[in-house]
């Protein structure tokens, strides 16, 4: 790991956290060359599961853009850093198989999101269903009522 503050590659780790529940590892860590001390996390790597699109084309499934779409959704709501990291952990370690529809990653956001903001839920399911008129964002929210 290069140091951010001298660019030396030759660090010693002073401990090791598992932290969100064990999906993912905090390290502590100072440089051998200045002794700046520095932090890293490492995190579960998804990258043999490919994501199928609306229009068939296939690309390799990416948490940052999962991330960013929920860090948009739950804009100015009450919705802490652990619980939008936890949130994308259950997403992650809920996809089974080589290759998931898009379609699958987004209702796996919106069941958590429901849970989680109602707000956030209907900002995220507006973009992610295309809502094209008003009775169609009130047909959601009467359904969201419902349940």
């Amino acid at each position: 790991m290069k140091c951010p503050k001298c660019g030396t590659d030759n660090d010693k780790v002073l401990d090791s956290r598992a932290v969100r529940e064990g999906a993912a590892i905090r390290r502590r860590r100072e440089c051998s060359g200045c002794g700046y001390r520095f932090t890293t996390h490492e995190e579960i790597d998804r990258d043999e599961v490919t994501v199928v699109k609306r229009d068939g084309t296939r690309e390799p499934f990416s948490r940052a853009k999962v991330e960013k779409g929920v860090r948009v959704a739950c804009q100015k709501r009450p919705v802490s850093e652990d619980q939008v990291q936890n949130l994308l952990d259950e997403v992650v370690m809920a996809l089974d198989g080589e290759e998931v529809p898009a379609a699958r990653i987004g209702e796996l956001v919106m069941e958590r999101l429901h849970k989680l903001d109602e707000v956030a839920y209907i900002r995220f399911a507006s973009v992610y269903r295309r809502f094209a008129d008003v009775k169609e964002f009130l047909q959601a929210i009467t359904e969201m009522v419902k349940k």
